[in-house]
């Protein structure tokens, strides 16, 4: 992903492919590299990838909270020139595209949702992994998967470092209070963007009922569950999540 990665102005992001662009939205703890399979998979089949990097941590605290994300999300498009966009969002990042969509619909073709916050108040804070030592916030981190392998060095390391890092720990704070704040149970229903909702049936931080519950409120969505997989399933089951995708975008004609 390295080569395409691009920084102009005061945007960071990954690009690559032709088509219509499908903008992904990171998580909390999540970097760029966790979309490594939606990033190789849909450039080669008709779709354009963009993946910027949210200003989580780099913003006024003022401007660390989910509507100001979606409003970063917004600039950002109209900064690319893209006409409307299919948003994918992850976990926070799936709260943020659903802001998004409520303030500017006009700008959305679909969402596609996996782990999404945005109903279930405690996604954020009680996932949150507090100051400890490594072996805890290991711990914490392998809960986010299935498989505890998937919590590598590399990925705990990351989730170490913010956690210990005093104005990052401010922020994070800040973000899962805002999320809290910004519940969207009472904009669900009229927002009738078709959605993707590929939830993890093992997603213990976004259970399932909160997809169920998505499903429910959402005018115009499809619900699609893949098993022994955790909250970051675009990440955990790549393959399964990403044929699911295309499958529907092509019976939607997205």
């Amino acid at each position: 992903m390295e080569q395409q990665f691009k920084k102009e102005g005061k945007y960071s992001y990954f690009e690559a492919g032709e088509g219509t662009p499908i903008i992904v939205l990171h998580g909390l703890m999540g970097g760029l590299s966790n979309f490594s399979g939606v990033a190789n998979f849909f450039p080669q089949n008709g779709y354009k990838v963009v993946i910027p990097e949210l200003p989580l941590y780099t913003q006024n605290i003022l401007k660390t909270n989910v509507k100001a994300f979606a409003k970063f999300v917004k600039d950002f498009i109209t900064f690319k020139g893209f006409d409307k966009v299919i948003l994918l969002g992850n976990s926070l990042g799936g709260h943020v595209a659903l802001y998004h969509t409520k303030m500017y619909p006009e700008k959305v073709t679909a969402m596609v949702l996996t782990g999404s916050s945005g109903l279930y108040e405690s996604a954020m804070g009680d996932t949150y992994p507090k100051r400890g030592d490594y072996e805890y916030i290991k711990q914490k981190t392998q809960a986010v998967f299935y498989d505890p392998n998937m919590a590598t060095k590399e990925v705990v390391d990351d989730v170490f470092n913010i956690v210990n890092d005093r104005i990052k720990v401010i922020k994070t704070l800040t973000i899962a209070k805002s999320a809290i704040r910004h519940n969207m149970a009472k904009d669900l229903p009229k927002m009738p963007v078709p959605t993707c909702l590929i939830w993890g049936k093992n997603d213990k931080v976004t259970p399932p009922e909160v997809a169920e519950e998505f499903h429910k409120l959402l005018p115009v969505s499809d619900l699609f569950w893949i098993d022994q997989c955790g909250h970051a399933a675009m990440m955990e089951r790549p393959d399964e999540f990403n044929q699911i995708l295309l499958t529907w975008l092509t019976k939607n004609k997205i």
